[in-house]
């Protein structure tokens, strides 16, 4: 069984196959119509026929494949706090030497099947010698360009409004609404005004960036998903499958506080404080849809996220880190590894009917 984390870099690293093979595609059709239809023949160019249009797609897509992986497992966190304009200079430098070595492989393959021969045939490095110094290599290299500059492009929307919401738009799953059962944690920074008038707005923020950073691990592994950062809060959401597998949305919240209380140390070196937060725990239907004319995004709706943020509040009344409505625990199987205290029944702000709720413990194993 694949992990939560494995499964979503899978679903990120795909698209970059599928963008490098249609471009490759759309490139190599262009590339074949101008070498047909010319009088004279260039002795680097190689003629297409099935056996290295599969060898090319393969190729190609591999490549691709290859450079979603190094981007998201290895550069997308070196170049984290560059801008995005520093980000696709340094990016696109890397992936052109890369891409130098990729032509080095490729093409001698490439020739080889054409010639029918083996690699180390004299022919065919004169072929490649030839392709260097003809206008085929400075087209190929724009043409690897062009895929890594699209293949970035996505990479930083992706990141930018989530990979998940990025999909869905694309399939257009939610561009007529839909009603869905979905569970919401709402969770809050303590004392966080406090925090932000002694750190200062920079300073603030730069802890919220390290703060959020820390706690995406412990969402991922749980299948949950970023619906919104609201300041120094953050709503995470989860299918109600998801969430209730395993306890999903209940350990997730017990690994964000563990995360947290692991990087202490650090928090209080570089910020003088250690973050810590609440939330609320709330399951129910939503209407999920697109919205917007001037900016697109799919949005919930309904009486469940107001809930959640009601029962979030009740954080401190009750004088706990955690509280989650009985009608979500009625779902979950919390079992031996945790403990169940019932906080009574509550008529929450704008509501008329009462919402049992419990704070949840996790039992230490000795």
């Amino acid at each position: 069984m694949l992990s939560p984390r494995a499964k979503r870099n899978i679903a990120r690293i795909i698209p970059f196959g599928l963008i490098w093979l249609v471009l490759g595609l759309v490139f190599l059709t262009v590339e074949q119509v101008i070498i047909n239809s010319s009088d004279t023949s260039s002795s680097s160019a190689i003629r297409v026929d099935f056996e290295i249009l599969v060898f090319a797609c393969l190729a190609v897509t591999a490549v691709g494949l290859l450079v979603g992986a190094i981007e998201l497992l290895f550069l997308n966190k070196l170049f984290a706090k560059k801008s995005f304009l520093k980000k696709i200079f340094y990016k696109l430098f890397i992936y052109l030497v890369f891409s130098f070595l990729v032509i080095l492989i490729m093409f001698p393959i490439a020739a080889a099947i054409e010639i029918e021969t083996h690699v180390l045939d004299n022919q065919v490095w004169k072929k490649y010698h030839d392709f260097l110094n003809s206008a085929e290599y400075l087209s190929t290299l724009l043409q690897m360009m062009v895929s890594l500059g699209v293949s970035l492009m996505y990479a930083e929307i992706s990141d930018n409004i989530g990979h998940g919401v990025l999909i869905n738009f694309f399939t257009g799953k939610y561009h007529r609404p839909k009603e869905e059962e979905r569970i919401f944690m709402f969770a809050d920074m303590k004392s966080s005004t406090a925090i932000a008038e002694t750190l200062g707005h920079i300073k603030y923020f730069e802890l919220l960036r390290t703060y959020y950073y820390d706690l995406s691990s412990a969402i991922v592994n749980s299948f949950g998903e970023v619906y919104q950062y609201v300041g120094d809060e953050i709503v995470v959401s989860w299918t109600s499958e998801k969430g209730i597998q395993n306890n999903n949305c209940i350990q997730c919240f017990f690994n964000m506080k563990k995360d947290l209380k692991k990087k202490s140390d650090w928090y209080q070196k570089h910020f003088g404080i250690s973050p810590d937060f609440k939330a609320g725990f709330h399951f129910g239907k939503v209407t999920t849809g697109e919205i917007g004319a001037l900016k697109k995004e799919i949005i919930f709706t309904g009486d469940v996220m107001n809930t959640t943020a009601r029962i979030q509040s009740l954080c401190n009344e009750h004088g706990v880190d955690i509280i989650v409505s009985d009608h979500l625990l009625n779902h979950l199987n919390l079992g031996k590894g945790f403990k169940i205290e019932s906080l009574g029944e509550h008529i929450l702000k704008g509501k008329e009917k009462k919402i049992g709720i419990s704070t949840v413990h996790q039992n230490t194993i000795p």
